[in-house]
């Protein structure tokens, strides 16, 4: 039964209290709505969820996981042996996935969140017996802003924040000076926060402009991890101590990740787009985390790919480039009328002056099917393609 409808049997649960029942739809609608994204928990039994916006915007297992991968380094790779560390602090514990799973390779954590509420939840949730492979080490919470927890803290091996993204009246902000807490502010005192080898991890929202966030964190050398699902890029991750690297991957590929540095970037030279696209080549787009990275001509350099425009990222070759990190499409027409035969047909557009429902529209289709419409610009021309899907 889903939450909706139990919400209306009300009447049968007359023993419990207005309270216990707004708790008992809360457990229903957390597990209901968490159980894909948060297997581990979901097979955990007294597991508790808190409120759905909370549930919302915590970290997938998927995410979690990989991100405790970043910190589980060998001590013969000449890094920081995170792994055998002894103490972690989350800043920003919240529900407590991240906590969780990066947790596992520590002694102990520990958890900071102003919430009470959520501090009570992730109290009982971490106090549990866990099923064996899944256990986390000692976790003590701290009811409490992070500013405050750090005027007595001692020095960590890992520090890890996922500042929020809301101003105190709700609205989303895009800049890191604007999130909370204050990164940029509160750097130096993280910094003296951790062990001679210890590391710093951020969280960041997907909508953060990169550049700006290494700049305003410049005294820091940051690895940076743009991440993924189902081509949609779920965060950012900068962690410190690193040497400039660049990593864009979707979890659910991870052979395809892509790495590189900016300078790699920026010495890059994509082959120049040829006359004549003709049919039957094969017409690429990078996924979303490589887009966000920014990896716009090495992509194209390192498949031997030609680009269509300078600020158009899509790319062509004759052959079929085999195991690319991204959408593949074959090219089966181009409209030089205006005019389409085909009822229809998946719209998308790259750089181009109409958006892909005012394309639609204006070619009155029907979405569907494996053909696409694809207006983009090519060499500076406004261009319509036709093409069918790959699968590799």
């Amino acid at each position: 039964m889903s939450v909706q409808d139990l919400a209306l049997q009300r009447s049968k649960y007359k023993h419990l209290s207005d309270g216990e029942w707004r708790w008992f739809l809360q457990q229903v609608e957390g597990r209901e709505r968490t159980a894909d994204k948060l297997p581990t928990f979901a097979a955990i039994e007294d597991w508790w969820y808190p409120v759905r916006l909370s549930c919302e915007q915590c970290s997938s297992e998927l995410a979690a996981r990989y991100k405790a991968s970043l910190c589980s380094v060998s001590p013969q790779d000449g890094l920081s042996s995170v792994r055998h560390s002894r103490s972690l602090l989350d800043l920003t514990g919240g529900y407590g996935v991240d906590t969780f799973f990066l947790s596992e390779a520590f002694n102990h954590t520990d958890y900071v969140e102003q919430n009470a509420e959520l501090c009570r939840i992730a109290a009982h949730n971490f106090s549990l017996p866990f099923r064996e492979g899944t256990g986390v080490g000692s976790i003590s919470i701290h009811n409490t802003t992070a500013e405050e927890f750090l005027q007595t803290a001692s020095h960590y091996d890992l520090i890890f924040l996922d500042p929020a993204r809301r101003d105190s009246h709700g609205g989303k902000v895009f800049r890191l000076e604007d999130c909370t807490p204050n990164v940029v502010e509160l750097l130096p005192t993280l910094l003296a926060h951790l062990t001679p080898n210890g590391r710093l991890l951020l969280k960041l929202s997907p909508m953060l402009d990169i550049s700006q966030a290494v700049k305003s964190l410049s005294t820091v050398n940051w690895d940076i991890h743009v991440v993924a699902i189902k081509n949609e890029v779920k965060e950012v991750l900068l962690l410190g101590g690193g040497s400039g690297q660049i990593t864009a991957i979707d979890l659910e590929k991870k052979d395809q990740a892509f790495l590189f540095t900016r300078e790699e970037e920026s010495q890059a030279v994509s082959l120049p787009y040829r006359e004549g696209l003709g049919v039957g080549s094969f017409l690429y787009e990078p996924n979303a985390a490589i887009l966000k990275a920014g990896a716009y001509k090495l992509i194209a350099q390192r498949f031997g790919l030609h680009k269509l425009d300078v600020n158009t990222h899509l790319y062509t070759s004759d052959t079929l480039i085999e195991n690319y990190p991204g959408r593949v499409w074959q090219i089966t027409g181009q409209m030089t009328n205006g005019k389409c035969s085909i009822s229809n047909a998946n719209v998308i557009v790259r750089n181009y002056p109409l958006t892909a429902e005012q394309l639609k529209k204006k070619l009155k289709l029907k979405d569907g099917g494996n053909r696409y419409i694809i207006g983009c610009r090519i060499n500076g021309k406004p261009t319509i393609l036709t093409a069918e899907r790959k699968n590799i």
